[in-house]
């Protein structure tokens, strides 16, 4: 049985409280289309306004710290981004795997935090140009995935998004048969680290997705929705991505 479409907006550093009207927008079509799974990951700064307008699907955030509390300047505990609205927590997007020198311990130390929390995690692999140039795509995805995979992992809160680095916000997209093998890599390397019940565990493609490529990328088999970054930002260019989700 095929795992229900999970398609989620990550804002990143993009979004002031005008935008808030986009997201009422948005809940039209996840209201239209309810046999698809939708969330957005605003700012943080726009948790808990997006979550009292209750639009009707789940609001995230982009990350969290994995301590409880303490003295960690400019960090927000998993707790907080609960009680601030959000249902579900990124961790280990790319972009913070590099700027932020992310590790996979912290990513896993940060995904047991999330479930601890009583939220779901979102956890992002993928690889960068180079890798892949090099025949390492696969090896160093599934690499991340081993390192960042949290104990006791359950599909009811736990999900995978495969984000090839180098197709992140340039317009590039693999190709349907890389897609396809890496996805399967994904599943199977799953199916390594926790056996019975890793098939409902949602895998993600992130890079690029929009509404011309979505209805594409999430035929793939084990493509199970899409990260999706720049169009997530207005309901015209989501829309049609929830849209290819529904007829999938």
């Amino acid at each position: 049985m095929a795992n229900r479409k999970f398609i989620v907006g990550n804002w990143k550093m993009n979004g002031l409280s005008e935008q808030l009207t986009d997201i009422a927008e948005i809940a039209k079509f996840a209201d239209k289309y309810e046999g698809v799974d939708v969330a957005i990951c605003p700012p943080v700064t726009l948790i808990a306004q997006a979550a009292e307008h209750n639009p009707g699907f789940m609001i995230g955030a982009q990350d969290c710290h994995y301590a409880d509390n303490g003295a960690h300047t400019g960090c927000l505990s998993a707790a907080m981004i609960r009680e601030a609205g959000a249902r579900l927590s990124i961790l280990g997007h790319s972009e913070r795997r590099t700027d932020q020198h992310e590790t996979d311990a912290e990513v896993k130390a940060k995904a047991q935090a999330v479930h601890a929390a009583g939220l779901s995690a979102i956890i992002c692999v993928g690889e960068t140009e180079q890798q892949r140039d090099a025949g390492q795509a696969v090896e160093i995805v599934c690499g991340q995935l081993a390192g960042s995979f949290p104990e006791n992992a359950d599909a009811s809160w736990l999900t995978i998004a495969y984000e090839p680095v180098w197709a992140i916000g340039t317009g590039r997209v693999p190709e349907v048969a890389d897609v396809e093998e890496m996805h399967a890599a994904i599943r199977k390397k799953l199916n390594e680290l926790m056996g019975e019940g890793a098939g409902g565990v949602r895998i993600l493609y992130g890079g690029s997705m929009n509404g011309g490529n979505a209805a594409q990328l999430l035929a793939v088999a084990n493509v199970d929705g899409g990260l999706v970054g720049g169009a997530s930002l207005t309901a015209e260019k989501f829309g049609p991505i929830i849209e290819a989700a529904a007829a999938a």
